[in-house]
């Protein structure tokens, strides 16, 4: 594992498009899924993570809580099946189901989202507006497997609940931490190590 942070993609970036299968549905998702929805939330995760092990109970929260809400979430997974079968499209499935996600989550198989994205690590979290434009990215707290801090959410639902009441985001944005994504072999991008 070679400890991660975000890239912290520029404000204003547009949310890149991308067509991906649902691992529970098998459905394409893209953004035109969530066209209706004034907000969105792009999560980068995956299964096998610590990280992402460490904060899953507060993810499936998010989920819920914002379900009824105008913010479409959508997780996405990156990692190479073949070297991490923990995070092939049936064991995400497996996850979801497990978990209680009442989100998206997609397979990137080609790892094409995850570059265009500029995605480094799992959590990796983007927010975007109603016209798509990146207004967060970065951490969900200050809580790490090994800190002892609680895991709150507060950083990302501070962004959250700014977008959706028209509020300006405020405060640091601080890079999410955690597993570096599993790239295919010579799959790495430029901004990996």
């Amino acid at each position: 594992m070679a400890l991660t942070a975000s890239t912290m993609l520029p404000i204003g970036t547009k949310a890149p498009d991308f067509n991906l299968p649902e691992v529970v549905s098998g459905k394409g998702t893209s953004l035109s899924t969530f066209a209706d929805k004034k907000a969105l939330l792009v999560m980068f995760i995956c299964r096998h993570c610590p990280f992402v092990k460490h904060i899953q109970k507060e993810l499936v929260q998010l989920g819920k809580d914002y379900f009824t809400s105008d913010l479409a979430i959508v997780a996405i997974s990156a990692n190479d099946a073949k070297n991490y079968p923990d995070d092939a499209p049936e064991s995400l499935q497996a996850f979801a189901t497990e978990q209680g996600f009442n989100f998206t989550l997609c397979y990137d198989e080609s790892q094409e989202t995850a570059k265009a994205y500029t995605a480094a690590c799992t959590p990796d979290f983007f927010v975007f507006d109603d016209q798509r434009q990146l207004v967060y990215r970065g951490q969900l707290d200050d809580s790490r497997p090994s800190n002892g801090k609680p895991v709150t959410g507060a950083d990302l639902r501070a962004a959250i609940e700014a977008v959706l009441t028209g509020k300006p985001i405020t405060g640091e944005q601080k890079p999410s931490v955690g597993c570096n994504i599993k790239w295919k072999p010579g799959n790495q991008p430029s901004y990996f190590g």
